[in-house]
């Protein structure tokens, strides 16, 4: 089984770090969405179910997004929004 998950790394990582920003922002996405149905008015349980599915696929696409930045795309992403030092 561990030459599987070394087999989708590797895939993951070869994507660009156009891609890895993609992710991350489909991660903001399902982050939001999943907080976005607390105020709802509908039973506990539906919103138990929707929140545990939209949490749990915005855990998923930020971990996916990481994996294909990487360090040095995680570095290059937050030079990207730091502000310029006078």
């Amino acid at each position: 089984m561990r030459p599987f998950w070394t087999k989708i790394k590797s895939f993951l990582q070869s994507l660009s770090f156009r891609t890895g920003v993609i992710w991350m922002g489909v991660c903001v996405i399902l982050y939001a969405l999943s907080f976005a149905i607390l105020p709802l008015e509908i039973s506990i349980s539906l919103k138990t179910t929707l929140w545990a599915i939209f949490f749990g696929m915005a855990k998923a696409a930020q971990y996916i997004g990481l994996i294909i930045l990487g360090k040095e795309g995680w570095a290059r992403l937050k030079r990207a929004f730091k502000k310029p030092q006078k």
